[in-house]
């Protein structure tokens, strides 16, 4: 069984580190886009993993990045499901 949060925990922590961006990065980042969160609270949502569709989509925007290919493995296959 698919752990739903622990995936979205993947993918966003993937793609801060292919953009080499650091929490405390990301929290001046947020900032510029007008979204405050501390490093605290930001590590605090990737730890359990269980934060908004809208904070994801406020991170892409933040570190620049409009597009994101989001692989979920289900049941031990792969499933590919790109976002535009």
């Amino acid at each position: 069984m698919t752990n739903w949060n622990q995936e979205a925990r993947r993918v966003l922590r993937a793609e801060l580190v292919r953009q080499d961006v650091s929490y405390k990065r990301l929290v001046q980042l947020l900032g510029a886009i007008g979204v405050e969160e501390t490093q605290s609270s930001i590590t605090n949502k990737l730890s359990r993993g269980s934060f908004s569709f809208a904070f994801f989509l406020q991170c892409m925007t933040a570190i620049g990045k409009p597009t994101v290919e989001i692989c979920i493995s289900e049941k031990g296959k792969e499933v590919n499901a790109p976002l535009m």
